[in-house]
This record gives structure tokens, sequence and C-alpha cells, in this order.
């Protein structure tokens, strides 16, 4: 055994996954810690592209106010069962993603939720913004590309990076629970308010 009883303790609570998955990946990486999250997310993103066409009809809502009382949201999460729903895992999913929404303002859930005419305007601010350089129209294609993939970053919640944990993406939070629970689960719907803005 190339890894410690502590190591397979701070896996299972840094990824949530299963100790036989812990254990196989501590024993892939030889004990390696970094390596071993990799792998178990990997895994956790396969598990969930593997459930993604299971059919979710019960779930939860979960909500988060902040400190201040001047932002709150309300997040809808599907699962396949209600035992699931009612487990501490995707009750702290909920109450993390709503921390996430309140904190990073995202306006879609997934990428495929961003309407073309959206995309379409986003590419024409970019390309107004460039209208002056003086590069190739492949590089100026690239450069708009790239703004693009960061516009997804900064508003669509499965892209943006985690709050709590910049070192991974909502979407690798979510396989892991996916992977963890064994169904499929998805972030149907949010809303997010805050005091002054306009509905």
């Amino acid at each position: 055994m190339g890894y410690s009883m502590e190591q397979l303790k701070d896996l299972r609570e840094k990824t949530g996954a299963g100790i036989s998955d812990c254990k196989n990946a501590l024993e892939e990486t030889k004990g390696d810690m970094t390596e071993a999250i990799k792998v178990l997310r990997m895994k956790g993103l396969a598990t969930a592209a593997k459930k993604a066409g299971r059919t979710a009809k019960e779930g939860l809502i979960g909500y988060y106010i902040h400190d201040n009382n001047k932002i709150g949201v309300m997040i809808e999460i599907r699962c396949e069962s209600d035992f699931v729903a009612k487990t501490p895992q995707l009750q702290g999913l909920a109450k993390d993603l709503a921390m996430q929404i309140a904190a990073m303002s995202p306006r879609f859930v997934k990428i495929e939720d961003v309407s073309a005419e959206v995309i379409e305007s986003e590419k024409a601010i970019y390309r107004e913004q460039l209208k002056d350089e003086k590069k190739p129209a492949a590089v100026l294609d690239k450069i708009i590309e790239g703004k693009v993939n960061k516009f997804f970053e900064d508003t669509v919640l499965l892209e943006q990076t985690f709050v709590k944990d910049n070192s991974q993406k909502v979407k690798d939070l979510l396989g892991a629970v996916v992977a963890a629970l064994a169904e499929n689960i998805q972030i149907h719907r949010f809303v997010r308010f805050q005091v002054g803005e306009e509905a």
C-alpha cells in the first residue's frame, strides 16, 4: 500500500468519491494526492457523461442568502431518486452552487443555454474592439474565439471556476457528486436576486 489511511481520508473529504475509488486512485498514483484528485475528477466526468441520459425527475431547491440580506439565490437541482435528493452530498452541492451564483452572477447554466444571438452579439463587440488591429483575419478569429471562451467562463455556471476551490470548475464539482451518488444530477435552473437590481 503506497499511501496512508490519513491520505485516504483526506482524499475522500476533498473529492466526495467512494472509498474503493479513492483507494484505486491512490494506488494508481502511488500516493500522489494531486494526481489522485485528477484521476478521480476524470472518472467523475466520465461517469457523469454516462448517466446524463437518464431521467431526473426528483430533486431539491437549494438557497443562499448573503450575510448583508441584499443578495439571495434559489436553485433547482434534479436527480433520479428521492433518496439521493435527501443526501448531505446533494444538499451540500445545492448550498455551494447557490453561494457560487451569489458571488459570481452567472447568466446561464450551461453553454448550450447561450443563444446564437447572444454569441453573435458578443463577437460583434469583439470585432469592433479589434477593428484597428493590423493582424491577419485568421489571427483575429483566434482572438475572438478566445474572448468568446472567456465570456463562457464568466457567464456560464458550469464553466466558472469554483469559488471555494479555484483548482476546479463547477462542472468538475458536479461530476464528482454524480460519481459519488451514482445518479444523473442536473442543475435545472436558478434565480439570483440583488436589492436595487432591475428584474
